[in-house]
């Protein structure tokens, strides 16, 4: 006498809705390993996908140098770096944070002084909306970003090409005191809205021609270089050569550097993840194992009979498997649908990176075929891990103890 897939799975969802309220709580042990690992792995994994974006979208062929302990860059840093091979383009840049008065009330800004065309050419996804960008000499003209012109709550307009804005900066003068600052700029462009970034923000970022830097923010030093490589692939390079030549006297950071650690850092957070999820699902395989002795024990007298029409011992196996096999496959879709329910939750609540600059970051969960059939497949495993002693139990039971068992 053989046994169909079908029989086997009529045969198990009819013994477990004699015993409805045991299962239920065995599917809901059962569920929590797959909501677990499928909310928390696409969580990190798409905030995680989000942040390398960023910092390859702010230049897979850049690299920043930042000028350590009492190091200043010259014009003779800037030759020396163009004569690395690989090199394309080079030029120093200024920084400074500062605070404009808008009608809505006052914002944080970053204000860069830098080479505009060597701006545009390192960071990809830089366009002007409006305006158009100052030449050199226009030391007073800006190129700011969408959320300077654009009020982010409202909408709302703040600035029109044409313009001026106030921009109050601090800087620590000699003995410790405080030097408050005020300048003022014409807006000559608006960025069209960039996204959150991890090291730089265009969205509140004010741009002006690198001359600015001294003449209107009154900086003596150079605040950093920027390197432009010819390709990403000649970025490891360039940095090797760049941090022997300048050992601790020069920070220098490449974003495809950045994204490695970013995507290491990950790495470990998912296995961490997922060994926290495996937690889960060992309760959940105890639950399972639990439930089906102490189904087999109440059945003992129905497998007697089973076994007296002729059903194997390897076809009484099949059976309660089958039984665990089902509870696993339904917990672990309730698990997934909540688990990306529970993420999309999560993941709509945001990021708040805070630097020079706090920025709020959203990234929707990466839920992808791959998670998916793993977490199936985990959950699947566990099943049958639960129910294969159970089933070996039964499948043993003599029927002639099993016929007389009250």
């Amino acid at each position: 006498m053989g046994l169909l897939l079908s029989d086997l799975l009529l045969y198990a969802v009819k013994a477990l809705t004699e015993r409805r309220l045991r299962a239920a709580l065995t599917i809901i042990g059962i569920s929590i390993g797959p909501l677990a690992l499928v909310m928390m792995t696409s969580v990190v994994s798409g905030y995680t996908s989000f942040v390398e974006s960023q910092i390859t979208g702010l230049g897979q062929n850049l690299i920043v140098l930042f000028p350590e302990k009492d190091y200043r860059f010259t014009e003779k840093d800037l030759e020396f770096i163009r004569s690395i091979d690989g090199v394309r383009d080079v030029g120093p840049f200024y920084v400074a944070n500062g605070v404009i008065r808008t009608p809505s009330g006052e914002k944080e800004a970053t204000i860069y002084a830098v080479d505009l065309d060597l701006v545009f050419s390192a960071i990809s996804g830089l366009d002007v909306v409006e305006g158009s960008l100052p030449s050199a000499t226009e030391t007073t003209s800006a190129v700011i970003g969408y959320n300077i012109a654009f009020d982010q709550s409202s909408g709302e307009r703040l600035y029109s090409v044409g313009d001026a804005i106030q921009v109050i900066t601090t800087e620590v003068a000699s003995a410790g005191n405080i030097k408050i600052k005020r300048i003022y700029v014409r807006v000559s462009a608006i960025l069209e809205e960039y996204g959150g970034a991890m090291f730089l923000s265009p969205d509140t970022t004010i741009f002006l021609p690198l001359q600015a830097g001294r003449r209107l923010l009154g900086l003596k030093d150079w605040s950093g270089i920027l390197v432009l490589a010819e390709s990403p692939s000649l970025v490891d390079k360039i940095t090797k050569e760049l941090r022997e030549a300048y050992r601790d006297t020069v920070r220098v950071i490449s974003f495809i550097e950045i994204a490695r650690v970013v995507n290491s850092v990950t790495a470990a957070m998912n296995f961490i993840t997922f060994s926290t999820s495996l937690s889960a699902f060992a309760v959940a395989a105890a639950g399972i194992a639990a439930t089906m002795i102490t189904s087999v024990i109440e059945r003992t007298r129905e497998i007697g009979v089973l076994k007296a029409l002729g059903f194997t011992d390897r076809q009484v196996m099949s059976l309660i498997l089958c039984e665990g096999v089902v509870m696993s496959l339904i917990g672990c879709l309730i698990g997934m649908a909540l688990g990306v329910i529970g993420a999309n939750i999560l993941a709509s609540k945001g990021f708040t990176l805070r630097g020079t600059t706090e920025v709020k970051i959203y990234a929707p969960p990466l839920i992808t075929p791959e998670l998916l059939l793993k977490t199936l497949a985990i959950t699947l495993a566990i099943g049958v891990l639960g129910a294969i002693f159970p089933a070996y139990r039964a499948s043993k039971i003599p029927p002639a103890v099993a016929l007389r068992y009250e």
